[in-house]
């Protein structure tokens, strides 16, 4: 039994630390298409997402489904929500990470403002998606892999 807890706490902190590095490694890009949702959408209120499940994909998380989230697991994922609700598309990213029954918010400032980043790095929105949706393939292990 405690071998099993290990793996899976294992298992757990495994695809945290590979998305965390994902993101350091592509931190304008993906600003950049932080960005480019936003400007599709610019009064919408989803979330950017990262789904680890089966395979690494992008997932948009609407601010109403976080709600009944944190609703159903008795508010706590009230600092989450906080993060999400005070979030600032101009400066900052967030990303949530969801996998293996759990999900973590990852905020950042890149180097220069998302706007920038897009400008920068010059790419449609569907181009950034579809490029790093196989990087973070690559990068970030699946349950069947894990």
């Amino acid at each position: 039994m405690e071998s099993e807890i290990s793996a899976a706490h294992a298992a757990s902190h495994q695809w945290r630390k590979q998305l965390d590095e994902f993101v350091k490694a592509n931190s304008q890009e993906l600003a950049a298409l932080a960005w480019g949702l936003h400007l599709q959408d610019p009064e919408g209120d989803s979330t950017l997402g990262i789904d680890v499940e089966p395979t690494p994909h992008f997932i948009i998380c609407p601010r109403k489904a976080l709600v009944t989230l944190n609703e159903n697991v008795d508010n706590q994922l009230r600092v989450m929500m906080g993060v999400v609700e005070n979030h600032n598309p101009e400066i900052e990213v967030l990303l949530l990470g969801v996998g293996r029954g759990q999900i973590q918010a990852i905020q950042y400032q890149p180097q220069l403002e998302p706007p920038q980043c897009f400008e920068e790095v010059g790419e449609d929105v569907e181009t950034l998606l579809d490029r790093l949706e196989q990087q973070m393939q690559t990068a970030i292990d699946s349950p069947e892999q894990g």
